[in-house]
């Protein structure tokens, strides 16, 4: 079961998890395989933590990592509303951390091909 922030539970929904990951993902190479292998990847992570309840936070988190590795822009499109991201700082750091993860990310296959342009100075 899933809490959500208004306290009300409901069964968890696999569907559901792929509805807001491809709203993250709109316009972006990203088939419908992939989302359906990204919410079999969310589904088992949840059911792997053994809790017969768990929050919305907690769906939240499964999804980011799976997600982070099928494309790293709806990961950020994702990561904003998820983690609220409110100014132009909090983009900033994630690309930032993005980048700092990139070359690991590289060296598995992932992530070639991606530029993240540096920010233009936002306190000029």
């Amino acid at each position: 079961m899933v809490i959500k922030r208004s306290g009300v539970t409901e069964p968890f929904s696999r569907n559901k998890v792929i509805s807001g990951v491809r709203k993250a993902c709109q316009g972006r190479p990203v088939t419908e395989d992939a989302l359906a292998q990204l919410g079999q990847r969310v589904e088992e992570a949840v059911r792997a933590t053994g809790s017969a309840e768990l929050s919305t936070h907690d769906v939240g988190l499964a999804i980011l990592g799976p997600l982070k590795d099928l494309d790293l822009v709806a990961y950020l499109r994702f990561a904003s509303v998820y983690q609220a991201f409110d100014s132009l700082e909090d983009f900033e750091a994630a690309v930032a951390e993005l980048r700092e993860q990139r070359p690991a990310a590289d060296a598995v296959g992932r992530g070639t091909d991606v530029d993240v342009p540096a920010p233009a100075a936002a306190a000029e």
